[in-house]
């Protein structure tokens, strides 16, 4: 029988968890997520909720729906892959997440991030928690709604590149994505500072011919 992911981390109350989404993408923005779940979520939440990764896509599906509905705070933000490119990953996914945090209207008393980086965020305390989605609902609420927001964005923008095939890889460097960037080169949803193909720098320009 799976153990059932943590409610609190620490006494402060409310705390918000925080994690991210397309960290390791070549294409797209990253997503973040912050959520303050009630001191006892729904029970059918507790049995469901896991680390995104683990998830099935129904039951992430499950999962958003009901974070939505008990949430006490939610918020998603998203940095484009121009920003990423200026400021790095790293500095763009802790900015995600600080701009999921401003959305809030109520103030966490603690922060918890996924991962081992994270900067201050105004006077709250934060701590940071390696496979904190596999450990604490709170993070894992957030690693679902970022990752199936980041997931709705790439299956939209698929339509418009679809020889990149994101309705499937999601931006991920899978071999058909690769390969795609090196027959067409990048689209301006590629993040240029990550290696894409060694020999292709240039910007993907859409053929008009019939």
């Amino acid at each position: 029988m799976r153990q059932y992911l943590k409610k609190q981390y620490s006494s402060h109350y409310p705390e918000a968890g925080c994690d991210e989404a397309g960290r390791g993408c070549l294409a797209g923005p990253v997503f973040a997520a912050a959520v303050i779940l009630p001191k006892n979520p729904g029970i059918e939440l507790v049995q469901v909720l896991n680390d995104s990764k683990k998830l099935s896509v129904a039951k992430r599906k499950l999962c958003r729906s009901l974070i939505e509905e008990q949430a006490l705070a939610w918020a998603v933000a998203a940095i484009d892959a121009k920003t990423i490119d200026e400021i790095n990953i790293l500095n763009a996914s802790i900015l995600a997440m600080h701009k999921a945090l401003e959305m809030f209207k109520m103030q966490p008393s603690m922060i918890l991030v996924d991962g081992n980086r994270f900067k201050p965020y105004q006077t709250i305390p934060h701590t940071c928690i390696i496979r904190g989605d596999a450990s604490y609902l709170s993070i894992a609420a957030a690693s679902v709604l970022a990752k199936t927001s980041r997931d709705a964005y790439m299956e939209t923008i698929h339509h418009d590149y679809p020889e990149y095939d994101w309705i499937h890889n999601k931006g991920y460097p899978t071999s058909k994505h690769r390969k795609a960037i090196s027959e067409l080169g990048l689209t301006p949803y590629h993040r240029r500072s990550f290696r894409q193909n060694p020999q292709l720098r240039l910007p993907f320009q859409k053929s008009t011919a019939h």
